[in-house]
């Protein structure tokens, strides 16, 4: 009978245990949303910038607008003709490219890399992420807004 109660606690220790760590990411999320709201400040890192480099205008605007329908991203940018050197198959090449600017939440960027993965006609995409430090306030309500955190 008294070894019945140390294994029960130690059965709820674990349900406990597996219930926290299952629960987590909704936890984190809840607890950065609570921080924000009592402070009134942005919490560092919550959001992500990413810059994707793609061969052709017309590609950069496919996979900027399929990530925009996905609602993986708040905000696509595409900005205009770069040019690029890089090493490949050692040697130096040059090449033209077509740089997007995506704004997406941190805990969507993964997610994000391999949709782009997947889509983009490189062998070995240029997809690259930045941790936001700080903004406005109220632009990062809008992006958390935007994006979907499925």
């Amino acid at each position: 009978m008294s070894s019945a109660i140390p294994r029960t606690g130690f059965v709820v220790f674990c349900v406990i245990l597996v219930l926290t760590l299952a629960l987590y990411p909704v936890l984190k999320t809840l607890g950065v949303q609570i921080h924000s709201a009592i402070t009134g400040s942005y919490v560092a890192g919550y959001h992500s910038v990413l810059l994707v480099n793609c061969p052709t205008e017309q590609t950069a605007r496919d996979i900027g607008r399929s990530i925009m329908e996905k609602r993986l991203a708040a905000c696509v940018n595409i900005f205009p003709r770069t040019n690029t050197m890089y090493y490949w198959k050692g040697e130096i090449r040059d090449a033209s490219e077509i740089l997007l600017l995506v704004r997406t939440r941190t805990s969507v960027v993964q997610r994000l890399v391999a949709y782009i993965k997947a889509v983009h006609p490189y062998d070995i995409p240029e997809i690259i992420s930045f941790p936001i430090d700080d903004g406005s306030q109220h632009y990062m309500k809008w992006m958390e807004d935007a994006v979907t955190d499925i």
